[in-house]
C-alpha cells in the first residue's frame, strides 16, 4: 500500500446515517461488512450516491463480458499501483473466470502468452488510456474487431472510472480489508 494509514478514516457505523444505513444493508448482508471504500465515500453522500449508478452499471449491466471487464480493472489497479483496487478485484475476478495464472499475466499485460485477440487487445487499450488518455489507431482497429460501439464506449468508461477510482484509494489511503490481497499475493 502507498499509504500505510488512511488520510480520512471509514465512517463509523456509530455515524451512519438511515441513507448509509439503508446504502450498507445490502453489503453487510452479502459479505457481512460494509466495504472501506464505501464507508470513506460516505463522508460524501452526494458523491457516493452519483458515483454508486456509474459503478453499478459499470459492474453490473455494463454490454463488457465480466471477464473482460475484470481483467482492464485490474490492469488499471496495477498501472495505477492501487493495491486496494487490484485486491478487491483479485477476489472478484474468481466469478468471471480469471485464474491465479491469469492474474500473473495481467501484470504483464498484452505481451503474456496466452490471451486471446480481444483480451490483448483490451490490456491494450487500459495501458493506453492511462498512460496517453487516447487509444492509438492500431489499438483501436485491433480492439474494434471484437466489441461493438457499446462495449467500446463501455470498455473505456470502465478503464476511466477505475483510474479516477485509484487516484482517491490512493489519496485517501483506503485501506485493505482483512483478506484482501496486495500485489504480491
Amino acid at each position: 500500500m502507498r499509504l500505510t494509514a488512511p488520510r480520512m478514516n471509514p465512517l463509523p457505523e456509530s455515524e451512519w446515517s438511515e441513507e448509509q444505513q439503508e446504502l450498507a444493508a445490502p453489503l453487510k448482508d452479502q459479505y457481512g461488512f460494509v466495504f472501506n471504500v464505501m464507508t470513506t465515500l460516505m463522508r460524501n453522500m452526494p458523491l457516493l450516491t452519483k458515483w454508486n449508478h456509474l459503478a453499478g452499471h459499470l459492474m453490473v449491466t455494463s454490454s463488457l463480458e465480466p471477464r473482460l471487464r475484470e481483467m482492464v480493472i485490474m490492469r488499471v489497479g496495477l498501472l495505477t499501483d492501487c493495491e486496494y483496487e487490484w485486491g478487491q478485484h483479485v477476489l472478484m475476478s474468481a466469478s468471471a473466470g480469471l485464474t491465479p495464472d491469469d492474474h500473473s499475466r495481467i501484470k504483464l499485460g498484452a505481451i503474456a502468452p496466452g490471451w486471446s485477440e480481444v483480451e490483448m487487445a483490451v490490456l491494450l487499450v487500459a495501458d493506453e488510456l492511462v498512460r496517453d488518455t487516447m487509444i492509438s489507431d492500431e489499438t483501436w482497429g485491433q480492439v474494434s474487431e471484437h466489441l461493438n460501439d457499446q462495449q467500446l464506449t463501455d470498455l473505456i468508461f470502465t478503464i476511466g472510472q477505475y483510474n479516477m477510482l485509484a487516484m482517491a484509494l490512493n489519496s485517501l489511503g483506503v485501506q485493505r480489508e482483512t483478506g484482501v490481497p496486495g500485489f504480491m499475493g
